[in-house]
C-alpha cells in the first residue's frame, strides 16, 4: 500500500486521475470498485482522496485541478493571492537585478509559484516528496524551468549566491518538513526550525522573509523587523515577519501618556476577498502616529476593524488615518474594545462599517421590544467583551419581523452595552 502522491505521476497514476476528471462521481463505493477492475486498489485509493483534495484546494489556487497535494502541505500552503502578494512585495524589494531566491521548506510549492513568476528560485524541502510535488505543481502553472528542487535540511543548504530567503517553517511535529495529517502541533510561535534560527538567516543573507502564525507571540517577534498581519476578506490568515534590510514600516512615535509602547514595526494588509487567478487588490495600513483617540458613546456610524488591523494593534492608528490628526470626530467606544464610531460614513478596507439604528445601554428584554417596534425578525449577534451565548440570547429575543439588522453586544466605557444597526446602503 502506498500514500505517496508521487504515484499518480506515473503513466498509470496519471491516466488514473484523467479517468476520474471525466467520471461523474455518483456512488463513491460503485466508482472505486469499477476502478479497481482496472487499477490497483492502492492506487485507487490513493487518486479518488487526492481529488477530493484538489476540490477542496479549489478556493485556494485557480490550477488546483491539475496540481497535486498531500493533505499536512496543502493545509499549510498559503492561498494562491497571498503568495503572489507577498512575493510581488519581497522582488519590488531594491535587491538589484536578476536575483535568486531561496524557499526553504518549500512544502508542495504554494509560494514557490509565486516566486517563480518573476525570478530564479531555490527549492529545498527535507521531504522528498514535497519536493518532487513543488516541481510538479510550479511545471503546471509554467513556472518550471525558474526552479532548482533541492532534497535537504534547510539547516545544511549554502546560501551562496542567495539575494532574498523565504522560509515557512513547519508548525507540526514529525519528520519532514510537515508531517502527516494527524501530528501534533506546536504551541503558536514554535516551529521547526525555530524562529531564532530563521532570525539568524540575515548574517548570511539581509533579505529573509518568514511566514508565521498570525497568533504568534509578540516577545517572538525579532528585534528591527516587520510583523505584518494579512487577511482575506474578513478572515485573518497568517503574520509575515520581514527582516530589517525589507522592512518598511516603522513604530509609532508618541510621547506622554500617548506612548506607545510596541517593540516591533507593524503593517496590517487586507486583501479583497476574490477567487483564485484574480487579482485581489491589496490594501495596507501603516502606523500612523498622533495624539490619543478619545472616549465617547456610539454615534451615527460603526466601524468594526479588520482582524488584521486589531491584531497589529493598529486600531487607533487607523482612527487617525481615517480622520487625519487630530482624531476628528471619531472614536473609541470603550479603552479596551476595539470598535470605532463616527458620525458620518466612511468606506475603508480595514473595518466593516454599520450604521447604527438604536444605541443604549444593554438590556435584553429592552432590545427585544425595540428589534420587534422595528419589524426586524433575524439578527447577526456580534458579542464582544461580555459573557453570555448568542444562539440562547437569539432564541429569547423571539423575533418575527421581515427585515434583518446585526445587534452588537459591547462594553461603552467599561458599561454593559447593546446597538441595534443595520448595512449602511
Amino acid at each position: 500500500m502506498t500514500a505517496d502522491p508521487t504515484a499518480l505521476l506515473t503513466p498509470q497514476g496519471r491516466e488514473l486521475l484523467a479517468r476520474l476528471e471525466t467520471t461523474r462521481a455518483g456512488n463513491h463505493l460503485a466508482l472505486a470498485e469499477r476502478l479497481r477492475r482496472e487499477y490497483p486498489a492502492d492506487l485507487v485509493a490513493l487518486a479518488m482522496a487526492q481529488q477530493e483534495l484538489r476540490r477542496t484546494a479549489e478556493a485556494k489556487f485557480s490550477r488546483a485541478p491539475d496540481m497535486l497535494f498531500t493533505r499536512a502541505g496543502y493545509e499549510q500552503s498559503s492561498s494562491e493571492a497571498i503568495a503572489r502578494y507577498r512575493a510581488a512585495r519581497l522582488t519590488a524589494a531594491d535587491l538589484g537585478e536578476n536575483i535568486r531566491v531561496a524557499d526553504l521548506c518549500c512544502g508542495i510549492g504554494g509560494d514557490l509559484i509565486a516566486l517563480a513568476s518573476s525570478t530564479q528560485v531555490v527549492a529545498v524541502d527535507r521531504d522528498e516528496t514535497h519536493a518532487r510535488l513543488a516541481l510538479h505543481n510550479a511545471a503546471v502553472y509554467g513556472e518550471a524551468d525558474r526552479v532548482t528542487a533541492v532534497v535537504a535540511d534547510v539547516r545544511d543548504v549554502p546560501l551562496t549566491g542567495i539575494d532574498a530567503v523565504f522560509i515557512d517553517p513547519a508548525r507540526r511535529s514529525g519528520p519532514g518538513t510537515a508531517s502527516a495529517a494527524g501530528a501534533k502541533r506546536f504551541r503558536a510561535g514554535f516551529s521547526e526550525p525555530p524562529l531564532g534560527w530563521c532570525a539568524r538567516l540575515t548574517e548570511t543573507v539581509q533579505a529573509v522573509c518568514v511566514k508565521a502564525a498570525p497568533g504568534i507571540p509578540e516577545e517572538l517577534i525579532p528585534p528591527g523587523w516587520e510583523a505584518e498581519f494579512i487577511a482575506e476578506g474578513r478572515d485573518l490568515k497568517e503574520a509575515v515577519l520581514w527582516s530589517p534590510a525589507l522592512a518598511a514600516a516603522r513604530p509609532a512615535a508618541s510621547s506622554g501618556a500617548a506612548r506607545d509602547h510596541r517593540p516591533a514595526a507593524r503593517r496590517a494588509t487586507v486583501l479583497a476577498a476574490a477567487s483564485p487567478g484574480h487579482p485581489a487588490h491589496a490594501g495596507t495600513l501603516l502606523p500612523h502616529p498622533g495624539d490619543p483617540v478619545p472616549l465617547r458613546e456610539p454615534g451615527e456610524y460603526l466601524l468594526d476593524p479588520n482582524p488584521a488591523v486589531t491584531r497589529a494593534g493598529l486600531v487607533e492608528d487607523l482612527a487617525r488615518d481615517l480622520a487625519g490628526n487630530p482624531a476628528g470626530d471619531i472614536a473609541k467606544i470603550d479603552p479596551q474594545i476595539a470598535f470605532l464610531t463616527m458620525d458620518r460614513l466612511v468606506a475603508t478596507p480595514f473595518a466593516r462599517t454599520l450604521r447604527v439604528l438604536h444605541s443604549a445601554p444593554w438590556h435584553e428584554k429592552q432590545f427585544a421590544k425595540r428589534l420587534r417596534d422595528l419589524g426586524i425578525g433575524a439578527v447577526d449577534i456580534r458579542r464582544r467583551g461580555l459573557a453570555g451565548d448568542v444562539d440562547q440570547i437569539r432564541r429569547r429575543l423571539k423575533l418575527s419581523g421581515k427585515t434583518r439588522a446585526t445587534v452588537v453586544i459591547t462594553r461603552v466605557n467599561n458599561q454593559p452595552w447593546g446597538l441595534i444597526c443595520a448595512d449602511p446602503s
